[in-house]
């Protein structure tokens, strides 16, 4: 199996065309339902990333449910392609959401939550290894907008698949999980 980033990014994205919408489904749900084990549900403010469809990414709407069910602040970002940089907004039932020009759903419009507030954050990926470290789509937003958080900030990854033994090719700023979450294990480190 591969283990520099490069290659990883080419074979997860592979597996995950792959997947079914029914599959995608499943394994989301899965995903939700195993998040409920993990020592994270008395903070307050909860950053979850919006699916890009077309990537078959892990659909957050389950994840959705769960903390506005428990009465959690649910913040999201908008993405600035000049800046690799994010900035972020409460989710709320007045929250306009539209795709970029990406495909990724962002906030139209909202109110500003700078990253320090956020205690929880759900990070997108395609690989992950028993290290904690996580392979992205490479442009380094979730990089700097973790670096932008408190030490404390709990980072949760969202995985289809399991994860590899090792990546080689991490750097000092790549930000490692605290917890990445598969349709059936926790994995902690």
């Amino acid at each position: 199996m591969a283990t520099n980033k490069k290659e990883l990014r080419l074979h997860y994205k592979n597996l995950r065309k792959e997947l079914s919408i029914d599959e995608i489904e499943e394994k989301s749900l899965a995903i939700a339902n195993e998040l409920l084990q993990l020592p994270i549900w008395d903070k307050i403010y909860y950053h979850v990333f919006l699916p890009i469809e077309e990537q078959k990414e892990v659909n957050t709407e389950y994840i959705l449910h769960l903390l506005s069910g428990k009465d959690k602040e649910i913040v999201v970002s908008k993405s600035d392609f000049e800046t690799r940089k994010m900035s972020h907004f409460l989710l709320t039932d007045n929250t306009k959401i539209k795709k970029n020009e990406y495909n990724i759903p962002e906030p139209v419009n909202g109110l500003p939550v700078p990253s320090e507030t956020i205690e929880v954050v759900f990070v997108p990926l395609l690989a992950f290894d028993v290290f904690g470290n996580r392979i992205g789509y490479g442009k380094g937003f979730y990089d700097k907008f973790l670096a932008e958080c408190r030490p404390e900030t709990i980072k949760i990854g969202l995985s289809f698949f399991e994860a590899v033994n090792q990546i080689d090719d991490v750097f000092e700023s790549d930000v490692k999980l605290d917890y990445c979450v598969t349709p059936g294990l926790v994995y902690k480190f």
